[in-house]
């Protein structure tokens, strides 16, 4: 898995682009900024969006070539952010750090994504928000049909709500939906694809 990153993140161009994810920019103009972690952030164009938007950001992916782009991206933007390689349970955050948490296709293998999404939910502070987009398990059509559009082609590894709804249950769902989108990133994601999306307040 690693190395299939690596190789991927490794040419010249970006593989989904510089431009941020349209419904991570949409959805922080509602936010007030302060510390955000992204969870498998690969090259870095949503983490370095919202540190020009005056977050203190926090990044981690398991490639080491996702995290020389996002940095070089970060400088070339004239903002720092804190990128750390290695896989989720290796790292050393503390419980309620963070004010955001950010999940844009973040899609961990199906036998730990639960496990993983749990544990990344107690670093949120309570009145905290997560924002989460991914391709859903409907979505597994689509990239047979194009695959352009990009996405896991196993079941296990894509989403349905139900699935979120269990692994974020101590949430109010602000916005909560399986949704058909066209999909112009980079590379790897463009076409009509199938995500869902979640905007979810932690509880006290």
């Amino acid at each position: 898995m690693k190395e299939r990153w690596n190789q991927r993140y490794q040419a010249e161009e970006f593989a989904y682009g510089i431009l941020p994810n349209e419904f991570l920019r949409e959805q922080l103009q509602h936010i007030k900024p302060g510390k955000i972690l992204f969870a498998a952030e690969g090259e870095g164009r949503n983490a370095v969006y919202a540190a020009k938007l005056g977050w203190e950001v926090f990044a981690f992916d398991i490639s080491e070539e996702g995290q020389k782009k996002a940095l070089k991206l970060a400088e070339e933007n004239g903002v720092s952010i804190t990128y750390e390689v290695g896989e989720e349970q290796y790292l050393n955050y503390a419980p309620a750090q963070f004010d955001a948490i950010v999940f844009i296709y973040a899609h961990f293998p199906g036998p730990i994504k639960s496990g993983i999404q749990k544990q990344i939910s107690t670093y949120l502070k309570p009145g905290g928000t997560i924002l989460f987009e991914a391709f859903s398990k409907n979505h597994l059509a689509y990239v047979t049909k194009n695959e352009a559009v990009g996405g896991p082609k196993d079941l296990e590894t894509l989403f349905s709500l139900d699935e979120l709804k269990a692994d974020f249950e101590n949430y109010d769902y602000l916005q909560l939906q399986e949704q058909e989108i066209e999909l112009h990133e980079g590379i790897y994601h463009n076409g009509l694809g199938s995500v869902v999306r979640m905007v979810g307040r932690k509880k006290a």
